[in-house]
């Protein structure tokens, strides 16, 4: 989104520059020099905060944002929220907390679950038919990825290995697989901000789909040769199930082929 998006939206919910800085949690004195074109080139973070104030609903252009009917429930400044806040909002809200942050999450779109379900049911008959200990997941499910009480994630597919991180209110800790199907909603957050946490949390492999472009993105951190690109008429094997599972993206392409019909 750009700076004079945001102004037109700013206009449009007749917001004041001290209206953003409160919802935002960027501070004023910024807020003031963006939109009078004092700062030219803000930080990536300070426009990712402004985006999540500003940005369209998801109706009209499928952004990350946080609307009127949120606002209520954001009392503190972005980076500050904790578990207790998280719990807070009602249980219809699709959010994620990641280091403080609140994201508000848009419904996903029918490519969306569909490649998710796929791949999921994949892994599932895999590693039930091996009789395996790892138990695969699918959104919405918490994982309380750093076991602390700033980041709460919902990760689209997770596979966990280690049964003893599996509790009843969540997945305490790190899984070992995750996969995140990209929308205009969560494509920055996905690529930047959780590639990094996942990384940094002891995730041993992380997908990524984006089915507009039809890519896969793989990021095996335990061999540190990533990323891998493979498109939508490739075999893609999940490393962390010893080279022995195999998800096969043209079969996954022919099952959702009629949503790219035009």
């Amino acid at each position: 989104m750009t700076i004079q998006e945001m102004k037109r939206r700013k206009r449009e919910l007749g917001y004041s520059n001290a209206k953003v800085a409160e919802l935002s949690g960027v501070p004023l004195g910024t807020v003031q020099k963006i939109f009078s074109g004092e700062t030219s080139y803000p930080r990536y973070a300070t426009l990712q905060a402004l985006e999540q104030v500003l940005g369209e609903p998801s109706s009209t252009t499928g952004k990350c944002f946080v609307n009127e009917t949120t606002a209520p429930y954001l009392t503190k400044k972005q980076g500050d929220y904790t578990l207790e806040d998280y719990y807070a909002f009602p249980e219809d809200y699709r959010i994620e907390l990641i280091d403080g942050v609140i994201y508000n999450m848009t419904s996903p779109a029918s490519a969306h679950q569909l490649i998710a379900g796929y791949i999921y049911n994949q892994l599932f008959n895999h590693i039930t038919g091996k009789h395996g200990d790892c138990l695969p997941m699918i959104s919405p499910i918490d994982v309380q990825l750093d076991c602390d009480d700033k980041t709460m994630v919902e990760p689209d597919v997770i596979v966990v290995c280690d049964r003893n991180k599996v509790i009843k209110r969540c997945v305490y800790g790190a899984p070992d697989f995750v996969l995140e199907v990209l929308s205009p909603s969560t494509k920055k957050k996905d690529m930047i901000v959780k590639l990094n946490k996942y990384m940094n949390a002891g995730v041993r492999e992380y997908w990524m789909i984006d089915p507009d472009k039809k890519v896969v993105s793989i990021y095996d951190f335990e061999h540190e040769d990533y990323p891998l690109i493979c498109g939508f008429e490739d075999n893609v094997t999940v490393s962390i199930l010893d080279g022995q599972c195999q998800i096969d993206f043209r079969e996954m392409y022919n099952y959702i082929s009629f949503l790219y019909e035009d």
